[in-house]
C-alpha cells in the first residue's frame, strides 16, 4: 500500500478532485498555504495500492498538463507500513 500526497494550487484542487473521483480514488484534501507553490495550496492524501499508484499519477498529469515549463503539482509517493479503519 502507497500513501500519495499531491501538493497543487489552490485553483487546481477542484478539477484535481473531480479527476481523482471520476477515476473511483478516494481523496482527503487539506487547505494549507506556502510550501512548494509559494501560494494557496491544497494537499490531497490518497491511500491505494501498489498498483494503482501509476494510474494516480496519470490522473494528475491529465487532469493537471503542465504550462511550458510550469509544473502544476507535486506528488510524493510514501510506502505505507500498517494501516487500519476504525
Amino acid at each position: 500500500m502507497k500513501m500519495i500526497i499531491a501538493i497543487v494550487n489552490d485553483n487546481d484542487a477542484d478539477t484535481l478532485t473531480q479527476a481523482f473521483t471520476a477515476a473511483s480514488f478516494r481523496v482527503t484534501r487539506v487547505a494549507s498555504t506556502g510550501g512548494f507553490l509559494r501560494s494557496g495550496v491544497v494537499t490531497m492524501l490518497l491511500g491505494v495500492e501498489d498498483t494503482q499508484v501509476d494510474a494516480v499519477i496519470e490522473t494528475v498529469r491529465n487532469a493537471l498538463p503542465a504550462k511550458g515549463d510550469k509544473k502544476r503539482a507535486t506528488v510524493f509517493v510514501v510506502p505505507v507500513s500498517h494501516f487500519e479503519q476504525v
